[in-house]
């Protein structure tokens, strides 16, 4: 019986050890006189202690001063022992935490006997508190983040209730916190804040079906909001892996207005108020589009002796001359359908609907030749101009709208060629012009050939500092027979010539030969045509010039018009992309005047624009020069340098200046000279720095 029970304990023991060893925690035991009981080996781990020191027998304070021998434990043993024994003696359960001498946290729990003594549970729990740490600092981070949030922000559980809330959407809406609290559904969000007269009324169902539908299908929904008080907000909509979505809300009020202000720009003429060229091929492709059967009628106009009023007054009497023009035509037209455009400079163009054969169209242009040939009285000065018209019946004179652009300019140079203040309709045979311009594409190939070209160069200076940024590369063709041909007398005809290719070519390693004598850092721009950008061999010429010179990348700009970004050809974007990643800067000449500004720096993000002189001739206008700002200010929010062209005044100069503009270029700043020329500039200024 004695050797039964003596067994039984014995299993018993072996099964108690056994549990106490494969505890997940530590443990020791201790009696009342404080010896050691039993403990298990994750006790001797945490505290890294000797297992041939720590044995059953040993006395608490001597295993605490064992800890301090091997330098595990922070403090001394009598203090250990201080901290320890008030929670040792106490009649209840107690847990506290201790740090160790290497960092880690151990979470203590005594538990008393009731034969005295006590069991103490040891737990590491330094990943623990080192998880819960992070955790802490991540919702301290979150919040932060959503308090400077620059956008409202509202998430929404997989229920489409409100869970998270930023401050920024309450001041966009101009509400309180009570307002929208959390849970509210994003139906009750909606109808609250047209309730509040936040949001303008809108269509809840459609809008919370809509939302609901694109979420589920794990896409995206964007979509601008309009306030009551003239506001307007970007709300983005983004699913959430984990269920349920986030919407951001952006006030982009002046973004929209400035985008306004810039698609009129981009379709209207600043000086006259008129469709520009881009308007006006719009509706001649939409005419032709809509309407196949309908009759029409395109007329080109130029005015004759214009030239004659800016010599002999000046550009502001010109463009003063220049409205009152548009004025008349716009009253001179049939009907409120038809459009008058102006294409730039002196040049206007009609479009008329449904003229009734030729004697409808003749009846038009006989009307705009008299009431432009009527005097224009100015400050007590009379001023007498011409106009002549260029007539291309549709369809008889073509089919679509090149071709009778083409015709009617054609008509209008044959027409000129006759005289002044005429009209005349497009006849095949007006094939003078065209070969004239053979000759004129016959004589750019020998001048080729005979090096009759050279290059110019207008300095270009930094507004802030006074330097000289660097220079434009200007080409100059000087004909023998010609005489000095103007740039834009031959650069089309090069183009149409395919002859610029080459010039282009030529031009750019001049440049940048030229440009290997400048001070470093000293940029030259080249302008490139689309037709040399088309080129297969265009960025290796561009290498090459660099190559050649030595001229680094990042000191070359090419200066490209909104004609090279129209060119639907992946091949265009993707030379001039590859050019860029070279490190060669993209700028984007005449910028304002053309098409659709705007949407090509969304296509292709340039380096530069180039304000067109046009606007900085004007500038002294209200409403001119708060074109201008927009676009300084559009080119420092995309982090694009923006220069103006044209200037020519202190007083232009100053108005940039304040404005912010960052580059100037015109006859203010430096005329077109030499290379010889440049170089004693460049040379002058940097000894006058010396000095």
């Amino acid at each position: 019986m004695t050797r039964q029970i003596t067994d039984e304990l014995r299993e018993q023991n072996e099964r108690f050890s056994a549990a106490i060893e494969n505890m997940s925690h530590g443990l020791c035991m201790f009696d009342a006189d404080e010896r050691m009981i039993i403990c298990n080996s994750n006790y001797v781990s945490i505290f890294h202690l000797d297992d041939e020191i720590v044995r059953p027998g040993i006395v608490f304070f001597d295993i605490l001063q064992h800890s301090v021998d091997i330098g595990v434990a922070s403090q001394g043993a009598a203090d250990l022992y201080a901290i320890r024994k008030p929670y040792i003696d106490r009649a209840q359960a107690s847990t506290y935490e201790e740090i160790l001498s290497d960092g880690r946290i151990v979470s203590i729990t005594h538990r008393p006997l009731a034969s005295g003594g006590w069991v103490s549970i040891y737990e590491d729990i330094t990943e623990q508190r080192r998880a819960e740490q992070e955790l802490k600092e991540q919702h301290r981070r979150f919040d932060a983040a959503l308090a400077n949030m620059s956008q409202g922000l509202l998430m929404y559980s997989s229920e489409s209730r409100l869970i998270v809330r930023n401050q920024r959407f309450l001041d966009l809406c101009k509400a309180k916190a009570a307002d929208f609290p959390l849970g509210t559904t994003h139906r009750q969000m909606l109808e609250k804040l047209v309730r509040l007269g936040i949001f303008v009324p809108i269509d809840i169902d459609v809008e919370v079906a809509k939302t609901k539908a694109t979420l589920e299908a794990g896409q995206a929904r964007s979509s601008h909001r309009e306030l009551v008080d003239g506001r307007t907000l970007f709300v983005s909509r983004r699913p959430l892996a984990g269920g349920g979505w986030v919407a951001t809300f952006e006030d982009v009020t002046e973004r929209r207005r400035a985008e306004e202000r810039m698609s009129h720009l981009a379709h209207y003429d600043t000086l006259t108020d008129l469709p520009n060229r881009s308007m006006f091929r719009e509706r001649l492709d939409q005419a032709l589009g809509e309407t196949p059967d309908t009759p029409l009628a395109i007329f080109s106009l130029d005015l004759d002796r214009f030239k004659a009023v800016n010599d002999t007054w000046g550009h502001p009497a010109g463009d003063w001359l220049l409205k009152c023009v548009a004025e008349r035509l716009r009253h001179g037209l049939r009907s409120e359908t038809d459009v008058v455009a102006r294409l730039g400079g002196d040049e206007f163009a009609i479009l008329q609907f449904n003229p009734k054969g030729a004697a409808d169209a003749e009846k038009l242009a006989k009307r705009i030749v008299s009431v432009v040939s009527q005097p224009f009285r100015d400050k007590g000065r009379d001023m007498h101009v011409g106009i002549s018209l260029g007539i291309a019946l549709y369809p008889g004179d073509g089919k679509d709208a090149d071709t009778l652009l083409k015709n009617a300019d054609t008509a209008l140079y044959s027409g000129k060629s006759e005289g002044r203040n005429v009209y005349r309709f497009f006849e095949p045979g007006m094939d003078a012009m065209v070969r004239e311009r053979r000759t004129l594409e016959t004589d750019l190939e020998t001048a080729l050939k005979r090096q009759q070209f050279a290059l110019d160069f207008q300095p270009i200076t930094n507004i802030a500092s006074g330097e000289i940024a660097g220079a434009e590369a200007l080409m100059r063709w000087n004909s023998p027979t010609r005489g000095l041909v103007a740039p834009d007398d031959f650069i089309a005809a090069a183009e149409d010539s395919g002859l610029i290719v080459p010039l282009g070519e030529w031009a750019l390693k001049e440049a940048c030969s030229v440009a290997a004598g400048w001070p470093p850092g000293m940029r030259i721009a080249v302008n490139v045509s689309a037709v040399q950008i088309r080129s297969v061999d265009f960025a290796r010429s561009v290498i090459s010039a660099l190559a050649v010179s030595g001229v680094p990348a990042s000191r070359l700009e090419l200066e490209i018009t909104e004609t090279v970004l129209m060119d639907e050809s992946d091949m265009v974007l993707k030379t001039l992309r590859q050019l860029r990643d070279l490190g060669i800067r993209i700028a984007l000449d005449d910028f304002g005047i053309g098409y659709s500004s705007l949407s090509y720096l969304r296509r292709f993000p340039v380096d530069k624009i180039k304000i067109d002189r046009s606007f900085i001739h004007d500038i002294d206008n209200k409403d001119t020069a708060a074109i201008v700002r927009t676009i300084i200010g559009l080119g420092a929010e995309l982090g694009i340098t923006v220069t103006a062209e044209g200037v020519e005044t202190e007083a232009q100069l100053e108005i940039l200046r304040k404005a912010g503009c960052v580059e100037a270029q015109g006859f203010l700043i430096g005329m077109p000279s030499k290379a010889a020329d440049m170089a004693r500039l460049l040379k002058t200024r940097a000894a006058s720095r010396r000095a």
